[in-house]
């Protein structure tokens, strides 16, 4: 208001003051403070779904090394046995010094083998193990995925809820809510 009385406000200010003095409009904002509640939760289950996949994603990654380490360590023994084939063809066509050195060389091939299968099979081992967990972690991800679309569904709804103004809407977005809230819960528990 200036000095001499004369006072000039926009239809924003005059709804401002409305809402000053007579208490404002409870329902909106009620809702409004619902909506941003619901969209801080959906943007942390929105941020553990995305821990959850990168986790499924580096035990792939490391499935996947375990597997061609063990690859070539089958490959390795296959070497080592054609080795022995050869080494036990020289026993059969040889005789003394030298049958007794290719004897030998088949012993050494047997045991380099079977270290080398032990070695085989633990990486073998690992690749399963991290591919389980690999497994594990993509199912909490859906959980946690589904969890944050129900809740971006309850946000929608609100909005609607807002503009039309139908208070009956607000089942819908306590439905949602309510779902997702127990889908997330899942994701932490990683059921």
């Amino acid at each position: 208001m200036s000095d001499d009385g004369f006072h000039v406000h926009g239809p924003h200010d005059h709804e401002v003051e409305h809402a000053a003095q007579h208490g404002g409009d409870r329902f909106t904002a009620q809702v409004a403070v619902l909506t941003a509640v619901l969209s801080t939760v959906g943007a942390i289950f929105g941020y553990m779904g995305g821990h959850s996949q990168n986790a499924a994603l580096l035990y792939k990654n490391e499935a996947a090394i375990q597997k061609t380490s063990a690859s070539d360590q089958w490959n390795y023994y296959q070497a080592k046995s054609n080795k022995q084939n050869l080494a036990e063809l020289a026993v059969a066509l040889t005789a003394g010094g030298a049958q007794e050195k290719f004897s030998q060389a088949v012993e050494r091939y047997k045991t380099e083998k079977e270290e080398i299968k032990i070695a085989a099979e633990k990486l073998e081992a690992a690749a399963k193990e991290a591919d389980q967990k690999s497994e594990e972690e993509m199912h909490v991800h859906e959980r946690w995925a589904l969890a944050t679309t129900l809740l971006q569904i309850a946000i929608a709804l609100s909005a609607i809820t807002l503009l039309t103004r139908k208070r009956w809407m607000l089942g819908g977005v306590f439905s949602a809510t309510g779902i997702g809230l127990v889908f997330g819960v899942i994701g932490y528990l990683h059921l």
